[in-house]
């Protein structure tokens, strides 16, 4: 693959796309987990959610 006399910006802006999504895939999954556990937290104290019946 040829890619020119820009290649050093083209591999460079790869490279860094590819770190941004993948912090923010990770950002995600851990702010998941946290969501997650705040909401088992509340769950364990008794709080519920509007939205489920019952």
């Amino acid at each position: 693959m040829i890619l020119g006399p820009h290649a050093d910006f083209i591999i460079a802006s790869y490279a860094l796309t590819a770190f941004v999504i993948a912090a923010m895939v990770a950002w995600v999954v851990l702010d998941y987990s946290t969501q997650r556990r705040l909401l088992g937290d509340l769950e364990e104290r008794g709080v519920t959610r509007r939205s489920r019946e019952g």
